[in-house]
Parts: C-alpha cells; sequence; structure tokens
C-alpha cells in the first residue's frame, strides 16, 4: 500500500513488504539540510538488492531499518521491479552517489561532517578528496573503530565522546551492513539532532582505493560484475549464490503484481 506524502514523509511504495520512499538524489538531500534547519536529526538508509533480500527474510534487520526517515533504492534492480508493478521510483539513489551530494551540500551551507568507519586509511582519504573538491567543506572529526568494537563498551563510549566533542551536523558511516545500521540505530537517540547515513563502502570509492564501475555498467545495472571482478572471494556468494536467484523472483514477482494491478 502507498503511503501519503507529507512535507516530512515522502510517498513510498513497497518491495517485497519493504517501505521504499518515491525521491531523487536532491530530494533526499534538500530533506536533510531541510531537517537540520530545525534542528531535526535523521536517518537515511539506502537499499540494495542484498538488502532488500534480508529485510525480505530477517524481521529483526527489517525493523530496524523501519526506524530509519530515509529508505532510498540503491540498486537499478530495485528501480526494475518497482516500474514492472506499476509504482515507478524517479531514480537510483545510491550512497556511493549521496556521499558527493550530501558533502557538496553541506558546504554549501555550512554543515559539518563527521567520517566514521571504513578500510584502514579510507576515511582519511576520503576526507582529503572531499576537502579537495569541496574546499568550504568541514569535516568535523574521523574515527575507524577497532575490529569488534561493537562487544566493547570502552570503544562504544568512545564514540560517543569524540561525537559529543565533534557535535557533527551529518555522520557518514562506513561499516557495511547490518552492522552500520545497529550502530546508528543505538547511537541515535543519544544525538537527535545528527542526521545519519550508512554508506558501505563509499570512504574506500572516494579514496580511489577501490574503483567504482563505468558510468554505463551502473546505467545497465552490472556494477555489481565489476565489484565481482575486483573482489570475487568475498562477493561470490553475495551475488551469484544469493543475489541473482533473488533478484530473478523479485522480478517475476513484480512483473505479476503489475498485470494484476488495478487500473486508475
Amino acid at each position: 500500500m502507498n503511503a501519503t506524502a507529507t512535507p516530512d514523509a515522502p510517498r513510498t511504495i513497497e518491495l517485497c513488504g519493504v517501505p521504499i520512499h518515491v525521491v531523487t538524489e536532491a530530494q533526499c538531500v534538500e530533506q536533510v539540510l531541510r531537517a537540520l534547519e530545525h534542528e531535526r536529526g535523521g536517518w537515511v538508509v539506502t537499499p540494495n538488492l542484498d538488502h532488500l533480500r534480508r529485510l525480505a527474510r530477517e524481521e529483526e534487520f527489517r525493523e530496524l531499518c523501519a526506524r530509519a526517515d530515509l529508505r532510498v533504492a540503491d540498486g537499478m534492480p530495485l528501480l526494475w521491479a518497482a516500474r514492472l508493478q506499476g509504482t515507478p521510483l524517479p531514480e537510483r539513489v545510491a550512497g556511493s552517489n549521496l556521499i558527493w551530494s550530501v558533502s557538496a551540500a553541506a558546504a554549501a551551507h555550512g554543515r559539518s561532517l563527521y567520517l566514521l568507519g571504513g578500510d584502514e586509511g579510507a576515511a582519511e582519504g576520503a576526507a582529503k578528496e572531499l576537502t579537495r573538491r569541496y574546499p568550504t567543506l568541514r569535516i568535523a572529526g574521523l574515527h575507524r573503530p577497532p575490529l569488534g568494537f561493537e562487544k566493547n563498551a570502552e570503544e562504544m563510549q568512545r564514540i560517543v565522546d569524540e561525537l559529543e566533542r565533534t557535535r557533527p551536523d551529518i555522520v557518514l558511516v562506513a561499516l557495511g551492513s547490518p552492522k552500520q545500521e545497529r550502530l546508528i540505530d543505538a547511537l541515535r537517540g543519544r544525538f537527535p539532532h545528527i542526521w545519519w547515513l550508512g554508506i558501505g563502502i563509499s570512504f574506500s570509492f572516494v579514496a580511489g582505493m577501490v574503483k567504482r564501475a563505468p558510468p554505463w555498467l551502473q546505467r545497465l545495472g552490472l556494477e555489481w560484475v565489476h565489484r565481482l571482478a575486483q573482489e570475487p572471494r568475498r562477493l561470490f556468494r553475495r551475488y551469484l549464490v544469493d543475489g541473482l536467484p533473488f533478484a530473478a523472483r523479485l522480478l517475476v514477482s513484480s512483473a505479476w503484481k503489475g498485470l494484476v494491478r488495478p487500473r486508475a
């Protein structure tokens, strides 16, 4: 069922029972800035095909992401499925693109970013590249917590202390899913004026440590092939064993929904 849009809650469609907001990348960034102007924080999640598969099957993860303020489609298969079922989305809103547009908007409006997570050296490299691209951007700080930090009370407190000290407007969390979502959910109540974005591997993209697929592959929905070629051992199961069968089922079921969908 489609939800009714309001200024602070755009309309949603459902994919596999998961509400996805019908927004463009520019509208997503605009909502973040508008909320910050009113001293309201929030949380953006960017479900891709793998996230959607887990959201459909894992109740804990689904309930976790349901608490986010914006859920935007990061993945061409989600756009194809939405179109097939007769509820099209305007465009892909990828975390790896949002890191650029959010940074540009933050620089233009005097907002600060905090970079949390990433591979070794990725946050530093991303901060350097972002400030080179946007000279007025304020990086409030960055921190790469050690492995297993989420089970260590001292390490968790260190993150809290850092955020209290630096008081950023926006925190970009690059810890992979579902670790980044769980951390955001645990911390956002302590910092109600901060916007949180889980962005996966994006620090490494910005820093040039991992190369993104060419735009034409992205448009064709084949960015995963490029990623698989770079990290076959880590991504083989996600993309080929789990991802392709789920994508096929998603598109077939979406096409069926489109066929039986009542026409206005």
